[in-house]
């Protein structure tokens, strides 16, 4: 009996390091789903005028696939103030450190909002970036008029919006004939008094930035873009693109927004 019980702690003495050597690529597997930082940082993404939140439709999905966190606004686009009070509303519902993203009008909406303590990193696309006590309207009273502002139709009452053509030949004249008519159904109203509204303390000024150029850009002068970038000594990216980047380029466009989140989660990591 002692020398069955002396073999079969033999036995169990040989196996259990044999099944410990088993486990053990079980664990870098599961540490290589935990370990992404991204996945703290979240990415919120504010819509520009004549357009709405589905404008990020095709970011959206390349960024959740890298496992980053993404949430959008939907902008009322009837003023600064509103615009910013429904970014704020979303920065509250983000947890972890925020990379704010901001395509056209949004720009003059993040610079504005981005103050927010949770926000790390600012990504403008094709955007306004105001200095202190600049409007929109400042802008682009500085630099030559764009096709798109040709385009632009009053409906009488406060709102402006681009006429189908408009959508087709200089807002999204990249996109498919098709998907651009969709952007003209789907596109938000946006108020023409928005274009006198000024920031008041610009985020960029203290939060690191990244800037997305659209070299083709009918709406934005893309002097203007490249000026901007330059005054914010942002990071800059030049796309051969429409104003609507972000749907024409969205793996690129996404690649910017993810190199703000890896800036992010370096410096949350010191």
């Amino acid at each position: 009996m002692k020398s069955l019980l002396a073999a079969s702690t033999m036995l169990i003495g040989t196996l259990l390091p044999l099944s410990a050597a088993v486990a053990e690529p079980a664990r870098p597997a599961a540490s290589a789903e935990a370990t992404p930082a991204a996945s703290q940082v979240t990415v919120v993404l504010v819509h520009g005028a004549w357009a709405d939140g589905s404008s990020w439709s095709k970011v959206i999905p390349l960024l959740q696939a890298k496992g980053i966190k993404v949430l959008g606004v939907q902008n009322p686009l009837t003023s600064l103030v509103d615009d910013v009070i429904a970014t704020k509303r979303v920065l509250a519902d983000a947890t972890g450190p925020v990379v704010l993203v901001g395509h056209s009008w949004a720009g003059t909406v993040i610079t504005e909002a981005g103050t927010d303590p949770k926000v790390k990193a600012l990504v403008y696309v094709a955007a306004f970036a105001n200095k202190e006590g600049q409007s929109g309207g400042d802008l682009v009273a500085a630099y030559p008029k764009t096709p798109a502002l040709g385009t632009v139709w009053d409906d009488g009452h406060g709102f402006l919006r681009q006429t189908e053509q408009g959508m087709l030949d200089n807002f999204a004249a990249d996109l498919p004939r098709a998907e651009a008519r969709t952007m003209f159904v789907t596109q938000g109203a946006l108020a023409a008094s928005t274009f006198g509204d000024k920031v008041t303390v610009p985020a960029w000024r203290t939060v690191p930035s990244w800037y997305v150029v659209s070299a083709n850009d009918r709406v934005i002068a893309p002097q203007m873009e490249r000026d901007l970038a330059a005054e914010m000594k942002a990071k800059t990216t030049v796309l051969q693109s429409s104003h609507v980047s972000l749907l024409s380029h969205p793996k690129e466009v996404a690649a910017v927004i993810e190199d703000a989140v890896a800036f992010v989660t370096k410096g949350t990591a010191k």
